[in-house]
């Protein structure tokens, strides 16, 4: 158990300090049991959902602030925490493990300051858990909210999203009978909803390739395009292959396009396991292929636009804790250069489905709104009909909070375009 744990504390530490995902680190820890990835998954989810209440119980136990130099142990701590008040672990254990981790990884004046401050939290326990008042965004995120929504708007969000949610599929065909055997629910557009702690790969038709993991929001950017049988399309940011899969599944011949050889890979064997085939699979810069595109011009255009993806705070935690307001601003600016040069590769009368998984308006209907009023040659095709109640102003809008009694979605914004010119 020692051994997953200074693993924990090293990835929490590589998370927070070099601001990456937490699914782009699992991908290089391969040196663990199947039983120990399950642990230090759910120890590290968890830590980061609770990041900022277990901060402050740091400063409330701790006589004076770790010293930068030594901010391994704030990282063992935390988590020590974590497993002391969220997942019940056994105290005496737990602290003794991390004491010594923090002793071999620094010194033993660090491990008796970090004993003083666990047993303290240990004596405190019930009382801490009572305390908690679920709060889940650093005052950086809120700052990033607040840019598009009130408080009270703000809270609701944090609400849904710092709870673990659950497990949304998309199936090739016959959603109701797959709902049933799956014991899932049958959402409006029809993905199922399973419980978050399913075991995906055990699940009846998984193997053989009957439907793929998409979060309800995510399947919507395809669902609103037209009749895609024999239609040529660009799957732009296509990995890991989501959107993809429907798209192919709905007879369109696509290219599948991504910058990441590893994302690609991912995405040729999600196709593979689902006995799809794409036209064409691209590892390319998407803004040079736009730039430089000579060939013959696509019929519809999904452009999945690279974004600050704090709309997937709840799958994702580490977001609220890595972003700020300078990476929602560096990702409208290449989303911008996207749209400049997207009609290049798209046929006049064509289809573009613009669509982020932010959460942020400079990334939705700011960018699209601007993109209307210097490019004529566009119009905005509404989607009232199809998506009603995800509707604002003719584009989709998804919010965490939406079918809350569910467990929410992701916060996507998708729009509709034509070209027209």
């Amino acid at each position: 158990m020692s051994e997953v744990r200074r693993t924990a504390v090293k990835t929490l530490q590589k998370i927070l300090e070099n601001k990456v995902f937490y699914s782009d680190m699992r991908e290089e820890i391969t040196d663990i049991s199947e039983k120990d990835a399950a642990f230090l998954n759910m120890l590290i989810l968890t830590a980061l959902r609770h990041l900022v209440y277990i901060r402050k119980i740091i400063k409330k136990f701790s006589p004076k602030k770790i010293a930068q130099k030594h901010i391994y142990v704030e990282y063992a701590v935390i988590l020590a925490i974590c497993e002391i008040l969220y997942l019940r672990t056994p105290e005496y254990a737990t602290i003794n493990s991390y004491v010594e981790i923090i002793k071999k990884k620094t010194n033993k004046f660090l491990g008796g300051f970090a004993n003083a401050v666990l047993r303290k939290v240990s004596t405190n326990k019930e009382a801490l858990i009572n305390e908690d008042k679920g709060e889940f965004f650093p005052e950086e995120f809120f700052k990033i909210l607040k840019q598009d929504y009130d408080t009270k708007t703000i809270r609701k969000i944090e609400t849904i999203a710092a709870k673990e949610p659950p497990l949304d599929i998309t199936v090739k065909n016959g959603p109701e009978t797959w709902a049933e055997e799956l014991n899932g629910a049958l959402l409006i557009n029809g993905s199922i909803r399973l419980n978050s702690k399913t075991d995906i790969a055990k699940l009846k038709g998984y193997d053989n390739g009957s439907w793929w993991v998409q979060d309800f929001a995510a399947s919507l950017a395809v669902q609103i395009m037209d009749e895609l049988k024999g239609k040529k399309v660009l799957d732009i940011c296509a990995a890991p292959g989501g959107k993809s899969a429907q798209l192919i599944n709905a007879g369109a011949e696509t290219t599948c396009l991504d910058i990441s050889e590893q994302r690609l890979e991912t995405l040729k064997e999600n196709l593979a396991r689902l006995g799809l085939k794409a036209q064409n699979i691209i590892r390319a810069d998407g803004l040079e292929y736009l730039k430089n595109f000579k060939d013959e011009k696509f019929d519809a255009i999904l452009l999945d636009a690279p974004c600050s993806a704090t709309g997937t705070m709840r799958r994702h935690p580490e977001i609220v804790h890595i972003k700020n307001t300078e990476d929602i601003t560096r990702q409208s600016e290449i989303q911008k250069e996207f749209l400049k040069h997207v009609e290049n590769a798209l046929k006049s009368g064509g289809i573009l489905v613009y669509c982020t998984c932010s959460i942020n308006k400079m990334e939705g209907e700011e960018q699209i709104k601007k993109f209307l009023e210097e490019n004529k040659n566009f119009k905005l095709v509404s989607v009232k009909e199809k998506e009603t109640n995800l509707c604002h102003d003719d584009t989709i809008r998804t919010m965490p909070f939406y079918l809350e009694e569910l467990g929410g979605m992701d916060s996507f914004f998708i729009a509709k375009l034509q070209k027209v010119g």
